[in-house]
C-alpha cells in the first residue's frame, strides 16, 4: 500500500497533517468510512481548532489548510484520505465546496 504524506513545515510547532491521496475501496471500507458522520461547507474561508484529532476522506471538495502562524499550507480534495492532529489551529481556504466523512479520535487514552 502506497501513502503519500504531506507534513508542512510549521515554526510554532511540529504538528502536520497528513495525506493519503486515493486509498483503495478496501482500505476505505476497512476504516468503516461510510458510517463516520458527514460534514460539508460551502467555499469561503473558516478559522479551525482541532480539539481532537480529525481523520477525513474527502467526497467532493477542495481546500487549502494554513496553520496558524504559518504561509505554508497544505492543499488536498476530493479523494484524500486527510489526518489532521490534535491541537492544531488553522484556516480552511475553500475554494470547491466540501463534502467529507469525518471521525474524532477517541480521547479515553488520555
Amino acid at each position: 500500500m502506497a501513502t503519500t504524506s504531506t507534513p508542512q513545515p510549521d515554526s510554532s510547532s511540529n504538528l502536520s497533517i497528513t495525506v493519503e491521496s486515493n486509498p483503495s475501496d478496501s482500505r476505505l471500507s476497512e476504516l468503516g468510512i461510510q458510517s463516520w458522520p458527514k460534514w460539508g461547507c460551502p467555499p469561503g474561508k473558516y478559522m479551525l481548532k482541532f480539539e481532537a484529532e480529525e481523520t477525513c476522506y474527502l467526497v467532493k471538495g477542495k481546500v487549502k489548510v494554513y496553520p496558524k502562524g504559518s504561509s505554508e499550507y497544505v492543499e488536498f480534495g476530493a479523494g484524500d484520505l486527510v489526518t489532521i492532529p490534535q491541537g492544531l489551529s488553522c484556516t480552511w481556504d475553500v475554494s470547491v465546496s466540501i463534502d467529507k466523512h469525518y471521525k474524532f479520535a477517541s480521547s479515553s487514552s488520555s
